[in-house]
């Protein structure tokens, strides 16, 4: 049986419409502000600003969704980031956290950001305001560091 381009479009766009109807769990816990990473350690407002812009949209409960998380499959894959962002770190829930799982949670945060592994480029060809700068890392890691000292 020979399938003409035509029916494999019709398939195709057919199989995209079904697929929007399986969308991502965007429901957020509310952010108990008293085991809040920032409310927590009380970093500079500079510090407090780079990880809210950097870090919380996908390791925290504050995730901010665009536009773009509305469609499937592009969705999927960014709840996949965020549900595995929030398993390794999740800044909403640091007054949770025993003090040796919060400084080695510290420990991995610099170095995540040291090596040039967080936040993700395919955040941050997103997110221009997330990439970090030179000094906005070297700002970060300094200040992490003395939260582990």
């Amino acid at each position: 049986m020979k399938i003409n381009k035509k029916t494999v479009l019709k398939i195709l766009v057919a199989l995209l419409v079904i697929i929007q109807f399986f969308g991502i769990d965007k429901t957020t816990t509310p952010v108990n502000e008293s085991k809040d990473f920032v409310s927590v350690t009380n970093p500079p407002v500079k510090v407090a600003t780079i990880i809210k812009t950097s870090c919380y949209d996908c390791h925290s409960n504050q995730t901010n969704y665009p536009w773009y998380t509305n469609i499937a499959p592009v969705s999927w894959w960014i709840g996949h980031h965020i549900e595995e962002g929030r398993e390794h770190l999740d800044f909403s829930n640091w007054g949770d956290y025993s003090k040796k799982k919060a400084d080695h949670k510290l420990e991995e945060f610099y170095e995540e950001v040291e090596e040039g592994e967080m936040p993700l480029t395919s955040y941050t060809s997103l997110h221009g305001e997330a990439k970090l700068s030179e000094e906005d890392k070297a700002l970060l890691i300094a200040w992490v560091k003395t939260l582990r000292q």
